[in-house]
């Protein structure tokens, strides 16, 4: 269920809106133990991705690090990695 949930603080370029909203309905789905929402609950829902899409925003603004940016495709390419030697090459 929280699969898409990524670090994205520190990178170049920096975490897109798409991406952050996207780990923040990840947690909301694994806080509310389901993946899409009954019709009584769904305004709630909504609210609660909109807002922890807004506080992630501004935590990634405010952090501040002296650790230079990560790479996209070289972090992808050692999960890769990690997962095969893991799992095995599929």
């Amino acid at each position: 269920m929280c699969r898409n949930i990524r670090t994205l603080s520190n990178f170049e370029p920096a975490a897109t809106h798409d991406e952050i909203a996207a780990a923040a309905l990840q947690y909301v789905r694994k806080v509310a133990g389901t993946t899409a929402p009954s019709q009584a609950n769904e305004a709630a829902f909504a609210r609660a991705v909109a807002a922890i899409t807004e506080q992630t925003h501004l935590l990634l603004s405010e952090l501040v690090t002296t650790a230079p940016p990560k790479n996209r495709e070289v972090e992808a390419a050692k999960a890769r990695a990690r997962n095969e030697a893991r799992f095995g090459p599929r």
